[in-house]
């Protein structure tokens, strides 16, 4: 790579000419009319660009991908149904609510959205966000009054006013979280969600949800708390009120579950034999409900349902903004993490399908769902994994299927939902819990984190800790603050080392890590793993001294170059001495071409370190920072104390440059 002969040292070094700009900047005045002219192009643009579906509605296929969509819509459809009335339990608003929210958002996705393949309709982890602000503005407390009779007087819970108070609290709460994402484009905020953390916080999500749904599998009363240690609090009062179990409520929790795992692993089993899953939610729903209805499991055994099922739309209204203060930083928290898993998802299938998911576009989409879904008493909503799987499995190639999932929604809406009344609320906990059980093996990060990397593992775990402890709102800002320390700390402790060529290879490694790793005669090659910035400047000039060894290159000066020199030369200091060995050729004005440098004095300058190759390394990037000629040295090196770390100057070899398989290297 570096060949050397007993008269000088040649480097091939590859040029290009100085980028130039291709014209000249355009005046701030002109591109400000340039942007504010209305032509008919660029109205149309920005409308193909605002509505996606007129760009790709036109030339949908109906022959090749119309039955499939059908197929995966109805399959979506009937999960959405007993889902939605279930996570509605979790956002605390009456079932009803659910089957609005799986009905209008979706629509508004379906005109504006860019992923074909995303389910979007409820989802577990932030119906049980928003149910945490529900019970916190809307307690049972507040709502207890008594009822008089003839001979004394009990308190009891107004459960329609409070419920109407909750829908107040949900729908304000998506109204301002589809603001925060649609208008304000909160949701850059996203960037800093690394994967551990939020594997780690919907994992902690889990087991909110799990802690909340418990008392509708044991059929006991026990109150919500909120803040900090409130699920501790919850799970104590759980085990207090055991002995008070409800033992049908509890029979109907256990024979729902068992047969649900099992018909779920009878679904995976034959998943490659048949296209179409077996509805084992909805058939669950179905007989749950006649077998209530015929038994009286209410009146007899005391068992808790659905209760009434308004049959129709709901009119739209204003939300109330009395509470907007009281809301406005949990619509933030809403916002980021219905946003952050929707994007990834889509991403995820755009990969897999080969399109482009728009991430812009999105963060519009999906803030147009939530704030036109404010306005019909919806709940928030985000893309459901298991839905999207399953619209993807069965067929699904465009958001119609989707459209054809609503139609089965608005069909139970209009006629058939009042049917649900007598459903029992632990036949929709036991789907909930069951549908928990992909959150919960993400329980075997700990394991994969502790092999690949312990700064994710303790992302994870920290996560997963300040979110149960400290509730889902305290712990998600808890968790992207700690995310953001490690990375200032990974700045702060980076490793350094000087790499060595393993021998005939292009292969470099730590030369105190690989003893077949040897330095390259006259060049140093110095890494860190972490970029420059102001914070660590200073520990990197410390580590770069350390290692290029400065008494090293006070003997080579002291020592090996009187030997060399002629005494027919003239007498340098070290800093001339430097300057002193000219370039024998200029590098040529030709772009896009190698030429050999030569120097001259060989026999001196191969006593010196000619060149310091600094290199800064993360994973799957590369950063080529500085090739540093001896005269670039900062002087402070070999004068310690004399002056501060100057600049590193780059010799401009390379703008930039692209290597294939890695991200794009700026200098």
């Amino acid at each position: 790579m570096y060949p050397l002969d007993t008269n000088c040292l040649q480097i091939q070094i590859f040029c290009i000419e100085p980028l130039s700009p291709t014209s000249a900047q355009t005046a701030p005045k002109q591109n400000f009319l340039s942007s504010s002219r209305c032509s008919q192009s660029k109205a149309k643009s920005l409308l193909f660009r605002f509505i996606p579906i007129l760009v790709w509605i036109p030339k949908y296929p109906y022959k090749d991908w119309l039955l499939n969509d059908i197929i995966s819509g109805l399959s979506v459809g009937i999960m959405q149904l007993p889902q939605s009335m279930a996570y509605a339990l979790l956002a605390g608003v009456p079932p009803a609510f659910g089957l609005y929210t799986a009905f209008y958002p979706v629509l508004i996705y379906f005109t504006f959205g860019t992923s074909r393949h995303v389910s979007i309709g409820t989802f577990a982890v932030l119906s049980v966000m928003i149910g945490t602000v529900t019970e916190r503005l809307a307690p049972d407390g507040d709502f207890v009054i008594s009822s008089d009779n003839s001979t004394n007087a009990t308190l009891v819970i107004d459960i329609a006013a409070r419920d109407l108070m909750r829908v107040k609290v949900a729908t304000l709460l998506t109204f301002f979280s589809g603001i925060v994402l649609g208008l304000i484009k909160f949701g850059f905020v996203v960037t800093y969600l690394s994967d551990p953390l939020v594997r780690g916080y919907t994992t902690a999500a889990a087991i909110h949800v799990l802690i909340s749904q418990l008392k509708y599998v044991f059929g006991i009363n026990i109150p919500r708390y909120n803040g900090p240690l409130s699920l501790i609090y919850s799970a104590i009062d759980i085990c207090k009120a055991l002995p008070l179990t409800n033992i049908a409520t509890l029979v109907i929790s256990i024979i729902v579950m068992v047969t649900l795992y099992a018909l779920k692993l009878l679904n995976d089993y034959i998943k490659s034999k048949s296209p179409l899953p077996i509805p084992i939610e909805l058939l669950e729903v179905v007989i749950a409900t006649v077998v209530s209805a015929n038994c009286n499991l209410t009146g007899k055994y005391g068992v808790d349902v659905v209760g009434s099922i308004p049959k129709g739309l709901q009119a739209p209204v204003l939300p109330e903004f009395e509470m907007s203060s009281s809301i406005i930083g949990d619509a933030f928290a809403v916002a980021i993490v219905g946003y952050g898993i929707t994007i990834s998802l889509g991403k995820i299938f755009g990969l897999k399908h080969g399109y482009q998911v728009d991430s812009n576009q999105e963060l519009i989409a999906l803030g147009l769902s939530n704030f036109v879904g404010g306005f019909f008493q919806c709940f928030g909503v985000s893309c459901s994994m298991s839905r999207s799987l399953v619209q993807e499995s069965t067929g699904g190639q465009t958001q119609l299927a989707s459209v054809v999932s609503c139609i089965l929604i608005l069909v139970v809406i209009l006629e058939i939902g009042s049917l649900f009344s007598a459903l029992p609320k632990a036949v929709l906990a036991s789907i909930i819990i069951i549908n928990l059980q992909g959150m919960f093996k993400q329980f075997r990060d700990i394991c994969h984190f502790w092999k690949t990397n312990k700064v994710d593992l303790m992302i994870w775990v920290v996560t997963l800790l300040s979110t149960v402890l400290l509730g889902m709102d305290i712990g998600l800002a808890a968790s992207v603050g700690f995310a953001l320390l490690t990375v200032i700390f990974q700045t702060q402790l980076p490793t350094y080392s000087i790499l060595g060529q393993v021998p005939m290879t292009d292969i470099y490694r730590d030369i105190t890590k690989f003893d077949t790793a040897k330095e390259i005669s006259g060049i140093k090659i110095f890494q860190s793993t972490a970029t420059i910035y102001f914070a660590n400047a200073e520990l990197y000039e410390e580590a770069l001294k350390k290692k290029v060894r400065r008494e090293v290159l006070f003997a080579c000066f002291n020592h090996r170059i009187k030997k060399t020199m002629s005494p027919h030369l003239p007498s340098v200091s070290f800093n001339n001495f430097l300057n002193w060995c000219p370039w024998v050729t200029d590098p040529p004005a030709s772009a896009n071409s190698f030429s050999l440098f030569t120097l001259s004095n060989p026999l001196i300058i191969l006593k010196l370190i000619l060149s310091l190759l600094l290199t800064f390394s993360a994973p799957r990037r590369i950063i080529l920072a500085s090739l540093i000629p001896p005269h670039k040295v900062p002087h402070s090196w070999y004068h310690p104390g004399k002056s501060p770390l100057h600049p590193l100057k780059c010799l401009d070899i390379l703008p930039k440059v692209q290597c294939p398989g890695l991200n794009t290297v700026s200098r």
